[in-house]
């Protein structure tokens, strides 16, 4: 589509991207899960971030693995994946990049995992890389790392030295101070940041006087979340905006209107994930109202509504 005529376009870190829309890491499989559905295209979003891989295959977290609470969802998948070489070499290649841009989720349990898979990353076709430095699922890695500014700056400086390609830091609602995060990531060279990943939750069986999930704690999603991604998105865009750097807003967007609200809390793109359960159309309707917010309020292009929060 000719960007001069699509108010939709969105430059991501000079990913070039039809829409501002994105389906977020371990909601879409490796990218082929919803070519399946009828009346699903890629072409309606503008990027697919991959499920989280790491440098070795992952059997994952014991069962259960999802359980539905009240506007969300509890999820400790555990990086179940095949391992970063059947990625690259088996995956990507069965991938239509002309139809979307495609991110890679990265994650590990040590830095030097980060930076491995980072560099396989690199050398492959893939068009950024999203750095998962706060998964709540796993026992070992992501909180460590997510919630402690300087080991988050060390995973980025890290993955920052193995690539080329743009890389996007995914931080976590679950620390002190999210912009303290921020500064240090971007001192580390991050060039975007995904905000934000899940909330740490748990679930009790009453009868039984266990816990539901079998990890214990997991990742919530889901609507329940919006108002503290909202508010993380509007901290980071905060500290990100005077150096440039590009927010992924994630967190509970089901319709145009939650979209819309990230956007002017100062996200460039937003992330679509836990709706996809229930409404695997929901982008194509996403897309749909943002046009028509746009038109209605005046704006020319969607990225002129970034970071317009009045107050």
């Amino acid at each position: 589509m000719n960007h001069r005529n699509n108010p939709l376009h969105t430059d991501l870190c000079g990913v070039s991207m039809d829409s501002p829309v994105v389906l977020l890491s371990g909601c879409v499989g490796f990218g082929e899960e919803y070519t399946r559905i009828e009346g699903f295209s890629n072409r309606d979003v503008g990027g697919v971030v991959l499920k989280g891989t790491t440098g070795g295959a992952r059997l994952g977290n014991p069962p259960h693995r999802v359980y539905e609470t009240p506007m969300g969802m509890l999820n400790a998948i555990g990086l179940q994946n095949p391992g970063v070489e059947t990625v690259v070499e088996e995956i990507l290649p069965g991938l239509d990049f002309t139809e979307t841009r495609f991110f890679a989720n990265v994650s590990g349990s040590t830095i030097d995992e980060y930076a491995r898979v980072t560099r396989r990353f690199d050398d492959s076709p893939i068009d950024g890389i999203e750095i998962n430095i706060s998964c709540p699922n796993v026992k070992e890695g992501g909180v460590q790392f997510g919630n402690d500014p300087e080991m988050s700056a060390r995973v980025v400086a890290a993955c920052r030295a193995q690539t080329t390609k743009p890389i996007f830091t995914k931080l976590s609602p679950n620390q002190t101070d999210i912009r303290d995060n921020a500064r240090l990531c971007i001192e580390a060279g991050t060039d975007g940041f995904s905000v934000i990943n899940t909330v740490t939750g748990m679930a009790i069986d009453a009868e039984t006087r266990k816990p539901v999930i079998g990890n214990v704690r997991g990742g919530l999603s889901g609507p329940a979340i919006k108002p503290i991604a909202l508010l993380k998105v509007h901290e980071v865009h905060e500290v990100a905006a005077p150096h440039r750097i590009p927010i992924i807003g994630q967190g509970g967007i089901r319709t145009a209107i939650d979209a819309i609200e990230f956007i002017v809390a100062g996200a460039t793109a937003v992330g679509v994930g836990t709706a996809l359960f229930y409404d695997p159309l929901a982008c194509k309707k996403i897309n749909a109202g943002i046009l028509d917010y746009l038109e209605r309020h005046g704006f020319a292009s969607v990225t002129d509504l970034v970071g317009t929060l009045q107050t």
